[in-house]
């Protein structure tokens, strides 16, 4: 498996939650004023995430930059391998991104529910493939996946809320989200696809409808269609009165509660769920405004426009989607929003990149595809698209992906600890190599510090964070080494910043300490400090074009743990890993 180990501190704290997530499940969700509660009438406290590119691919999960949507990514795929192969690769992606195992895992660290982003085409044909105009053909392979997953759900005691991502003819223009055709028309331009959504929704209603662990219907998706003013607001932002919104997601309850009278029914504004002039007040007393909340700041103020409508129309509020940052910035959020009583669920669990819990991990053959279909490279040969894919899907399966324990701690212990965890353990003796990028878990200025911690560009207007996004996802800058993939540093250090590293000496004594560089400059300068005490060595950092071992200085260590502190005075170089030689 290649998952980094978790670390008895972060063990613990997982267990914990787990254990309350537990507790605090008891029957039917249903919402009671302000507040999601249980049958018992106690608060719920959703803590969940989203299953993203599982039913569902979004092309910058799979590292497609161009035409990302999924329809048009199977359709580059099946010119590569064939569509019988192409149907083998969709079969086993499905069967293997989301497993048993995977809803064990965020049940041990600390996950009480999950959305479940649905495809339509799962459920039912799409409206030009029905052989009679209005009559809807159901598919198994959707429900049969659905109805494994809740499954598992159950046997870990967490709640599953449905969510509509694609719906019939896709519901706004950004494209990628719905995996929309734009060819053909789209939700809002069909009373065809808006009566197969209603449909499906009765349909799956009245499939669940006597299953409390279900914990409720988010009946689309991040709407974002401008019905006054297309040309100008093709996202629906501006809108001021979503009045098609408001009558389909009224027309979809009224039918989801002619077989179904006790689950929450979710709805989303306009605009990518964040826009409900027009819509409110709610229609139904069992109803939860959902929200989506990314790239903003994590203060009272950003999250203001849900916490007025929640007090307005005395209605419970939920993140539905919120993620794709940096550790700082979810720990924030997560503070910021348990802080008001608000369930979030994040995106999503796993995809090609680094800062989920967990990472897909790519491979050679599946890189010739990825950049063929980018239009950055040549057509690979059927074989090795073939086995590119193939092998993708299989690394996407609990147990080949590698699970960040980084983005998990920033998620269940930083928020309410201001301590720090070794992310490894260190035994010092003679001849020991420390990865630089191995530093404490913990929140920015207590594990590590670094200026540029988090991407706020909506508040903000430009981006931020790790630039080398590798390895981990805090606000340093990890990169990946390009002559040894497997390996890893951290650059573009900048003055102030600083490294710790828990340490547990094995011996005591007199040790030696250098630190592997490349610097551009010969302007950079670091010391060092052991347990918050003064600084005990410092070292400028010479020019250099390859990595080179440079000394701190003597360092005189006690047996047992310590806390060893990197302390950058000058940047601007590349810091590989620490080294320790015993000095007699």
């Amino acid at each position: 498996m290649l998952a980094k180990k978790l670390h008895k501190p972060l063990c613990i704290a997982l267990a914990v939650a787990a254990l309350n997530a537990k507790s605090s499940a008891q029957g039917f969700l249903k919402a009671d004023n302000q507040r999601i509660v249980n049958e018992k009438g106690e608060n719920v406290l959703l803590r969940g995430i989203g299953l993203g590119g599982w039913m569902l691919q979004e092309g910058y999960m799979l590292r497609v930059n161009k035409e990302g949507q999924q329809h048009l990514i199977k359709a580059k795929i099946e010119s590569l391998i064939g569509a019988e192969k192409t149907n083998e690769f969709y079969d086993a992606w499905l069967a293997n991104h989301t497993t048993k195992a995977d809803v064990d895992s965020l049940k041990k660290w600390g996950f009480n529910s999950i959305r479940l982003p649905m495809h339509y085409n799962l459920y039912t044909l799409p409206v030009e493939q029905e052989k009679t105009p209005g009559e809807n053909t159901w598919l198994t392979k959707g429900f049969t996946l659905t109805d494994s997953l809740l499954a598992w759900c159950k046997a870990n005691q967490m709640y599953l809320i449905l969510d509509l991502h694609a719906a019939p003819g896709g519901q706004g223009n950004d494209l990628n989200i719905s995996d929309r055709d734009g060819s053909k028309p789209s939700l809002w331009e069909s009373e065809a696809n808006q009566q197969k959504m209603i449909a499906l929704w009765k349909k799956l209603a009245d499939r669940y409808k006597n299953e409390p662990w279900i914990g409720g219907y988010d009946i689309i998706n991040e709407p974002n269609w401008g019905f006054d003013d297309l040309a100008n607001d093709k996202n629906g932002t501006k809108e001021q009165h979503n009045v098609p919104l408001k009558k389909l997601m009224q027309d979809i309850t009224k039918a989801i509660r002619e077989v179904d009278q006790k689950h929450i029914v979710i709805i989303e504004g306009n605009g990518w769920g964040n826009n409900y002039n027009g819509i409110l007040p709610t229609w139904d007393n069992n109803m939860v405004l959902s929200f989506h909340k990314y790239w903003n700041h994590n203060d009272v103020n950003s999250i203001k426009h849900m916490l007025d409508a929640r007090s307005k129309y005395n209605v419970p509020i939920w993140i539905g989607e919120t993620g794709e940052n940096s550790n700082v910035w979810y720990a924030e959020a997560i503070r910021l929003m348990e802080s008001q009583n608000i369930g979030w669920a994040w995106w999503p669990l796993k995809k090609i990149g680094n800062n989920n819990p967990e990472e897909i991990k790519s491979n050679p053959d599946y890189d010739k595809v990825v950049s063929y279909i980018n239009g950055n490279g040549a057509k690979p040969d059927a074989t090795e698209a073939y086995n590119g894919l193939i092998k993708l899907a299989t690394a996407s399966k609990a147990g080949n992906t590698v699970v960040h324990t980084d983005v998990i701690d920033a998620m269940f212990r930083q928020p309410f600890s201001e301590g720090a965890v070794p992310f490894k353990t260190h035994n010092v003796s003679n001849g020991a190599v420390i990865n630089a990028a191995e530093y404490d878990l913990g929140r920015n200025g207590i594990a590590y510090f670094d200026n540029d911690t988090a991407d706020y560009h909506v508040s903000k207007g430009s981006r931020g964070g790790n630039r080398g996004r590798s390895f981990r996802n805090d606000g340093v800058d990890i990169f990946r080494d390009s002559a040894d993939a497997k390996n890893y540093y951290v650059g573009s250090t900048e003055a102030g910043e600083w490294l710790q590293y828990t340490i547990d000496v094995s011996k005591a004594g007199n040790y030696s300490l250098h630190i592997n560089v490349i610097s551009a400059t010969d302007k950079g300068n670091v010391s060092l400090s052991i347990d918050g005490k003064n600084t005990i060595a410092n070292a400028k950092i010479p020019a250099s074009t390859s990595w080179q071992a440079v000394e701190l200085g003597k360092v005189n260590l006690s047996k047992g743990k310590h806390a060893l502190r990197l302390i950058i005075n000058e940047g601007g170089f590349n810091l590989k890993d620490l080294q320790f030689e015993v000095k007699k």
